[in-house]
């Protein structure tokens, strides 16, 4: 049954200032969760200024946490620096444990030129971040800007994150790849031919390291010992 409250009649008197002030400490508001490394940043600081909830936590993975969605900040000279050694791809894998997840580079974006590493170089690793790991990137000027758009992420309405994660409507052959690529450095190449070989998962976890070699190579140990690896209660 449908319950309709109505408002005190000296409501009306109110100015309207004032109703939406009241209005809008009422509404529930999305707290975004930052890993305490963050602290020497400015992003946090102009998050207050917009008058946005946050909490200080250590985060595993990582910079921002809003709802389902994980948020890695790179300044320019950070991603550069990522880039060169490689980071950045173990974190891109990282986040996307998340239904949604973000890379936000913020800084001019002339300091790319400043560094000396060829533009075809970074417009290539930029193509890697969205073809291969599917991570949208967005750039920023700076920790005002990259602020704004995490306050807009915040105000959008969004399910609490589950690691009970799925795609809708796979085949049956689909969803035997995608329990497959979901261990690192499976993709569905490497899942497809794991399949065709030894046709279930089951009899593809009872295969010795050796037998998974010619598909996995060295990974083939790591596969094998998540396999075997015990879930410990946090």
């Amino acid at each position: 049954m449908k319950i309709i409250r109505q408002k005190p009649i000296n409501d009306i008197f109110q100015s309207p200032k004032k109703q939406k002030i009241e209005k809008t400490n009422s509404e529930e508001k999305t707290k975004i969760i930052i890993d305490y490394r963050e602290r020497n940043s400015f992003v946090p600081s102009e998050l207050k200024k917009l008058n946005q909830e946050i909490e200080f936590k250590e985060l595993k993975v990582g910079d921002y946490l809003i709802n389902s969605t994980a948020v890695e900040r790179k300044t320019v000279q950070d991603f550069i620096s990522s880039m060169i050694n490689k980071r950045l791809f173990k974190q891109l894998e990282e986040i996307k444990q998340f239904p949604q997840n973000l890379l936000i580079i913020e800084g001019e974006t002339n300091k790319f030129e400043l560094a000396g590493i060829n533009s075809n170089a970074i417009k290539g690793f930029l193509l890697t971040i969205n073809l291969r790991y599917k991570v949208p990137t967005i750039f920023t000027k700076d920790a005002e800007e990259t602020a704004l758009y995490l306050k807009i992420l915040a105000n959008k309405k969004e399910k609490t994150f589950s690691f009970q994660v799925s795609k809708k409507n796979l085949t049956k052959n689909e969803q035997l790849q995608f329990i497959l690529e979901a261990f690192p450095k499976i993709g569905p190449k490497k899942s497809r031919a794991l399949l065709e070989e030894f046709k279930t998962i089951k009899n593809l976890i009872d295969q010795p390291e050796e037998k998974l070699k010619p598909f996995l190579g060295k990974r083939a140990l790591e596969f094998k010992e998540i396999c075997e690896r015990k879930f410990i209660k946090d």
